[in-house]
């Protein structure tokens, strides 16, 4: 794959940035040096959270939970992070969730789920739609599901089981999720080694989570794409980078709902790499992709449809 065409060079600055703070060499390091080397590349790039925008630290039935508010919200977004279900938490997705308060003007409620493997499957999960029921009966709210990478997957599992049991949800917005395709084909294989995310590292962390190691193959609660049922799924919006081993998992994903009855919109951002909301600040493509994703929640928490 030619990277050096797909790339500009603001990309490629953000690429060589992220692997100084964040080097390619997790098995050399302990759990907690991944962890804590994972945080301080995140503050490479934090922005300051805009004017206006309040926090609150708090539990959800257990669950920790930040919550942001600007001004007087009539929607909540619960935002889950990534970090391949091992890295991230409160902290590491701050400015992110800060940013999409202030441009949407909804409340977010970023949600701090058991990490692995010391919790297996499925405490993120649990953590996940736990919160998300606490946030509709806390707040009255229609709620938009939203995450990155390992928490796209967690949004759109809590939007798989939340059929027939939550009333409150209004769509989904998943930014580069890894949702359990086939890692023998497609874009698994096409972009192996892609810039900051690798085939290898998701086949050393496949199974990660699991119990025993090994991951279910029937479990949509684990991998979405092993759902067998698409129907009644909210309105979805999935937004995947070009260079990126799992950027067919938010084509495919799409395409079933579609293929169900449902309403899907999938955007490829072209030569962007997984991992690049750190990027919006200094990369152009990245700023507008996330103009996109907040226009997008926005969109989906008014329950409008642009993408017809």
């Amino acid at each position: 794959m030619d990277y050096d065409s797909l790339i500009d060079a603001e990309t490629w600055d953000f690429i060589r940035r992220t692997r100084e703070a964040y080097p390619d060499d997790s098995t050399a390091r302990t759990l907690q040096e991944e962890r804590a080397s994972y945080d301080a590349m995140c503050d490479v790039f934090r922005q300051p959270r805009p004017e206006g925008v309040a926090t609150q630290d708090q539990l959800a039935d257990g669950v920790s939970v930040r919550v942001y508010v600007a001004g007087n919200p009539s929607r909540t977004v619960m935002y889950f992070h990534g970090g391949g279900f091992v890295v991230g938490g409160l902290d590491s997705h701050d400015d992110v969730c800060a940013d999409i308060c202030a441009q949407t003007g909804y409340r977010v409620v970023s949600v701090d789920y058991l990490l692995a493997p010391e919790h297996k499957h499925p405490a993120a999960f649990d953590d996940a739609y736990t919160a998300t029921c606490w946030a509709g009966a806390e707040f009255g709210d229609p709620i938009v599901l939203a995450g990155d990478s390992a928490g796209g997957n967690l949004a759109a599992a809590v939007a798989y089981h939340a059929r027939g049991r939550l009333d409150c949800i209004l769509g989904q917005v998943l930014i580069y999720p890894s949702l359990g395709g086939d890692m023998e084909s497609g874009s698994y294989i096409e972009h192996a080694e892609a810039p900051l995310l690798q085939r290898a590292y998701l086949l050393q962390y496949a199974g990660i989570r699991a119990q025993g190691g090994v991951a279910p193959s029937d479990d949509p609660t684990y991998s979405p794409l092993q759902g067998n049922d698409f129907r009644d799924l909210p309105p979805t919006v999935i937004v995947s980078a070009e260079c990126d081993p799992v950027c067919d998992d938010g084509r495919d994903y799409g395409a079933r709902i579609v293929a169900a009855g449902g309403r899907a919109h999938w955007i490829c951002e072209a030569g962007l790499v997984h991992g690049y909301l750190r990027a919006r600040g200094t990369v152009a493509r990245a700023r507008d992709s996330f103009e996109r994703i907040t226009v997008a929640i926005e969109a989906l928490g008014q329950g409008l449809w642009p993408y017809d």
